[in-house]
C-alpha cells in the first residue's frame, strides 16, 4: 500500500508524540537531547515537517526502538516493540565517560608522584592531561552524542593543545602561536555550520 507524504508525516507525529510522552520528556527537554528548538519539535508533532534520518535515529536511540518503528503505523492496541529505557541507558553513557575521564586523571596523578618521588616535579602532566581527555570524549561522544557538542570538545581541543605547548615552551614566550587557533577555530565553526541537504518531498 502506497502512503501519501501527509499520511506519513501524520505516522511520524503520532509516533514522536507517543515516544516522548512515554519517556516522560517536555517538547522543551526533547529539542535539547537533540540540540533542536522545542519549536522545531511541535513541528514535527503537528505534522508539518519530518525530522531528518540523522534526528530519527536519535529519537530511536532516546526511545530503545527502531527507526522503522517511528516511521511505521501501529495499531493503538498493539503492544510496543520495545520498552524505552532511555534513562538507564544514559546513566550508563555517563557512568562510562566519567569512568574513563577518572582512568585518564588517576594515571596523570599516578604519573606526577612517580616522576616526584624521583625527584621531578612536573606539573605539565596535568596540562596534558586536558587535550588527551577531550580526544577521549570526543571519541565517545561521535558514538552517541550530539553534533554540537563535538564542536565544543573540538574547539576545546585546538585550544588545549596550543596551550600545552606554549606551557611546554613558557620560557619562550611563544604567545604568537595562539593566533593560530584563530583561523583554526574558523574552520571549525564553518565546517559545523554546513547542513545536510534535506531530500525534496513531492
Amino acid at each position: 500500500m502506497v502512503i501519501n507524504v501527509d499520511d506519513f508525516k501524520k505516522i511520524v507525529a503520532e509516533n514522536i508524540i507517543n515516544l516522548r510522552t512515554s519517556l516522560g520528556l517536555t517538547q522543551a527537554q526533547l529539542g535539547d537531547e537533540l540540540s533542536y528548538s522545542d519549536k522545531s519539535v511541535s513541528k514535527w508533532e503537528r505534522g508539518e515537517s519530518i525530522p531528518d534520518v540523522y534526528v530519527l535515529k536519535r529519537i530511536a536511540d532516546l526511545a530503545g526502538v527502531t527507526v522503522d518503528y517511528i516511521i511505521t503505523k501501529h495499531d493503538p492496541n498493539e503492544a510496543e516493540i520495545k520498552k524505552p529505557v532511555p534513562k538507564e541507558r544514559r546513566y550508563s553513557r555517563r557512568f562510562i565517560s566519567l569512568t574513563v575521564l577518572a582512568g585518564i586523571w588517576t594515571l596523570a596523578v599516578t604519573v606526577f608522584v612517580v616522576l616526584w618521588i624521583c625527584g621531578i616535579v612536573n606539573w605539565l602532566v596535568f596540562v596534558y592531561a586536558v587535550p588527551v581527555s577531550l580526544v577521549t570524549m570526543l571519541v565517545l561522544n561521535s558514538v552517541w552524542g550530539t553534533r554540537i557538542v563535538n564542536l565544543y570538545l573540538i574547539s576545546g581541543l585546538v585550544w588545549g593543545t596550543i596551550a600545552s605547548v606554549y606551557l611546554t615552551a613558557l620560557d619562550y614566550n611563544w604567545w604568537q602561536i595562539f593566533l593560530l587557533g584563530v583561523p583554526a577555530q574558523i574552520i571549525i565553526v564553518l565546517a559545523f555550520s554546513i547542513k545536510r541537504p534535506k531530500p525534496a518531498q513531492e
